[in-house]
């Protein structure tokens, strides 16, 4: 998977995680292949050894952007998967109907809204677990949930829609 990264409003660069975590391999921009060894102790922490150093990393997640802390400095990233079509940054005000779709093949583990819900935009929908990892599916924009077509437990596809909001 290669994402789109802007740090601190710097100039765009990319990451392509080529294996997740706990051994997770991953590459820089055009730069070699990079590893390191990744553990989560609580939801939000990241243990990491990489190079023969050891990180703390701390995550925060924003709609639109993640705040990453390392040994006290702090670095604001705008990751983008440039595979998917974004109107303005958030979606925010955009109109008629959006659907959202599985970004990657998974097992639906949680849904986390019903029809007929009102959500925001950056609002948990329903989480889907890929290669050992969990990945919340966000409402892009505010709106009201027209339809679920997810259930717990369901194994879906890359691109299946889940979610439409209205």
């Amino acid at each position: 998977m290669k994402l789109a990264l802007q740090i601190n409003g710097g100039p765009e660069g990319s990451i392509e995680i080529l294996s997740p975590a706990p051994a997770c391999r991953f590459r820089l921009g055009d730069g070699p292949e990079r590893a390191a060894d990744v553990e989560i102790p609580e939801p939000g922490v990241y243990s990491i050894l990489m190079d023969g150093r050891s990180y703390e990393a701390r995550v925060e997640e924003h709609p639109g952007l993640l705040v990453v802390i390392i040994d006290g400095y702090r670095f604001e990233i705008d990751v983008r998967d440039p595979r998917r079509f974004r109107r303005g940054s958030s979606g925010a005000g955009a109109g008629g109907v959006q659907t959202i779709s599985a970004p990657m093949p998974g097992k639906v583990v949680r849904v986390l809204a019903a029809v007929g819900d009102a959500v925001e935009a950056g609002q948990g929908l329903l989480v889907v677990e890929a290669m050992k990892m969990q990945n919340e599916i966000k409402a892009l924009r505010a709106g009201k949930v027209a339809s679920i077509s997810a259930r717990e437990g369901a194994t879906v596809a890359a691109g299946e829609v889940l979610v439409t909001i209205e």
